[in-house]
């Protein structure tokens, strides 16, 4: 049997993020990638020098050429920049009643340029975030949707019932932006309650271009070959620490992570810590 996933998201001319981060993920999890282009960003290791959105109808129709041919069995969304562009989504997603829907709510990019205009976040967690099984933030995301500030262990779990009031099924928030310098600890938390953190080692590099396109689309690979979300996000754990401890060394900034090292790599890094 082959899966489909669908990816909507921009462009990375650098490749290490975005659409091509995404397809290529999907690929080596034994998935067939499609996806509908948001926008088109001039971009590479040392930033984004460019952002070109499509119309929202173009967006729209790039969505049901594929929805209406392909068994598409996981969504996930990236970067959708504008309000007109998510409230499409939103419809679209709608009218095709999209089960497993993974959102990466793409913000900022590494270097930090702006990839979704601010009156864009509204919409986001009003329209879009009641539809999704699962929201991947990172800590800058987080405080912004949740609207607090994130420091320490209480304040991370106390954003993500935030989130979980808006309807999501579920929130992994991502720790990388912490302070510590041993390891790399997310928080998974469900509307159901299950609760529990993935503790990895903490790899001092640079080359972290594309990690959260990269984390987001391995869970979405996974749920659409019909893994729980629990088990999607401990495997996307895996796959984006191999990718980042397995570096290409690209580029004169932050470089893109090695999407195919998963492939040669065999057992499990992390360290679940189940909570009450």
């Amino acid at each position: 049997m082959t899966f489909v996933a669908l990816t909507i998201a921009g462009s990375d001319s650098g490749g290490g993020a975005g659409i091509q981060a995404d397809l290529k993920t999907f690929q080596e999890l034994g998935v067939y990638g499609t996806s509908a282009l948001t926008a088109v960003t001039a971009q590479n290791t040392l930033g984004v020098h460019g952002v070109y959105p499509l119309k929202a109808s173009e967006v729209e129709k790039q969505i049901c050429a594929v929805m209406d041919d392909f068994p598409v069995t996981a969504i996930k969304t990236g970067m959708l920049f504008s309000v007109d562009i998510i409230r499409k989504v939103v419809h679209t997603l709608k009218h095709y009643q999209a089960q497993a829907l993974i959102i990466d709510p793409v913000m900022i990019a590494k270097g930090g340029a702006s990839l979704l205009q601010n009156e864009a976040i509204q919409a986001l967690k009003e329209e879009l975030l009641p539809l999704a099984s699962i929201i991947t933030p990172n800590i800058p995301e987080a405080e912004l949707l949740a609207g607090m500030k994130i420091t320490t262990a209480h304040d991370i779990e106390r954003a993500a019932e935030i989130l979980l009031e808006t309807g999501v099924d579920a929130v992994v928030m991502k720790g990388g932006h912490l302070d510590n310098q041993d390891f790399a600890e997310d928080l998974f938390m469900s509307s159901n309650g299950r609760k529990f953190k993935l503790r990895s080692e903490r790899i001092h590099t640079k080359d972290t271009h594309g990690t959260g396109c990269t984390f987001s689309a391995a869970i979405t690979a996974s749920m659409a070959k019909g893994k729980s979300m629990e088990e999607a996000v401990m495997i996307a754990k895996d796959y984006i620490h191999v990718a980042i401890k397995e570096g290409l060394h690209l580029g004169n900034g932050h470089g893109p992570t090695n999407h195919w090292a998963y492939q040669s790599y065999k057992g499990s890094i992390k360290e679940v810590v189940l909570l009450d």
